[in-house]
């Protein structure tokens, strides 16, 4: 299902182009699991085995936020190993709700659900144009830096040879053989990782884009009622975490129950709305901060590939676009100062916990950000309409 329709331009890439997905089914193999991929069109997942360690979980009636997190930190220790350390972490959160230690998850104000034209997203300064047909002109200016220093490298060895042909040659082949068993053994993960970390060093606004993009998954997630469980902000960060190559910078979420509905064939409409704001967030991140979204190829994919799965007419599958990214650019601006905070948290190494501990903190007093209650909509649009002053 491409986004012909939300982007009413015969040029856009969108229409041809869904993105390399290594997955046999899309449907069945969906996750919350968003990767800035603009370089690689991969959604990576993260292998979980079986089982977890810690059998119970609780809160008491003395507990505090403080000690809600610490135990929320502890239980994502091992959220990697098996879906019952999730269950436990959306137990523990819920139970936190309910003891009004938490009063921002799942309840971010939202837009009304309805079907949105081109022209109210423009009335709301959303440029479509520029929102779902990334283009990351950082990596690409490093890729051709990168491969502009390779071919002066290949021209001095030639020189310094005394154009020796054999060496030059067996060079180009040897360099010409890695980058292809990269791309087989590590679906072009090495190339990814070096890319990635000299981005960050010929261009340091890169990085700030980067954390930006991953915070705006992480509060959106939160903000609509889906549990993060981890992060990641450079593919170095990520090989390090993982040690996997194909594992890119990105937020994982506390996702069982959707995968739950995805292996039933049955997804509700609820479930699908958080998955389409946090699909987009990152790219309606860059857009609202830079003016141009540049990473999510991989993002705009993954849920353009499930409203193709679920057999989406295109008018359907635009509605659904135009109102997450209205939801979620409403979400976004309306919370940009506890956004901010929490980006410089995330880069400075903070935990899961911690990032869930500041949110909760930012919206404490304000209220008034807040629906009444869990998976609540503005019953007072906070969008500008076509017949509005």
């Amino acid at each position: 299902m491409a986004f012909s329709a939300f982007i009413p331009s015969s040029s856009n890439p969108w229409i041809s182009r869904t993105g390399r997905s290594h997955h046999t089914d899309a449907v069945q193999q969906q996750r919350y699991h968003h990767h800035r991929a603009a370089q690689r069109d991969v959604v990576p997942t993260v292998c979980r085995a079986a089982g977890s360690q810690r059998t119970s979980v609780g809160l008491d009636k003395d507990s505090t936020l403080q000690s809600f997190c610490l135990q929320l930190d502890t239980i994502l220790a091992d959220a990697s190993d098996g879906s019952s350390a999730e269950s436990q972490a959306l137990q523990l959160a819920e139970e936190a709700r309910q003891q009004g230690l938490v009063k921002a998850f799942g309840r971010g104000l939202q837009v009304p659900k309805r079907i949105y034209t081109i022209d109210e997203l423009r009335l709301n300064k959303v440029e479509p144009e520029k929102l779902l047909s990334p283009t990351d002109e950082s990596l690409n200016y490093v890729r051709n830096i990168t491969q502009g220093a390779a071919a002066a490298g290949l021209a001095a060895l030639a020189y310094f040879s005394g154009f020796d042909g054999g060496k030059v040659f067996g060079t180009l082949l040897g360099a010409s053989f890695l980058l292809a068993a990269d791309q087989v053994a590590n679906m072009g993960g090495g190339e990814a990782l070096i890319v990635d970390t000299l981005g960050r060093v010929i261009r340091p606004a890169y990085a700030q884009r980067v954390t930006l993009h991953e915070a705006g998954h992480f509060l959106v997630a939160y903000l609509v009622g889906l549990l993060p469980r981890g992060y990641t902000l450079s593919a170095l960060d990520a090989f390090v975490r993982y040690r996997a190559l194909n594992v890119q910078a990105g937020c994982q979420f506390c996702d069982g129950g959707f995968e739950g509905e995805v292996a039933a064939g049955r997804i509700s409409s609820s479930s699908l709305d958080r998955f389409s704001c946090v699909a987009l967030a990152g790219v309606v991140t860059e857009y609202l901060r830079f003016g141009q979204a540049e990473g999510g190829v991989g993002d705009v994919a993954q849920l353009d590939q499930l409203l193709r799965a679920l057999q989406f007419t295109q008018k359907k599958a635009d509605g659904q676009v135009r109102w997450a990214v209205l939801n979620v650019a409403a979400l976004l601006r309306r919370h940009a100062d506890v956004h901010d905070k929490l980006a410089a948290a995330m880069a400075s190494g903070a935990s899961v916990a911690s990032c869930v501990a500041l949110i909760e903190r930012e919206l404490a007093a304000r209220t008034e950000l807040l629906a009444p209650e869990a998976g609540s909509v503005s019953m007072e649009s906070p969008v500008v309409t076509a017949s509005s002053d």
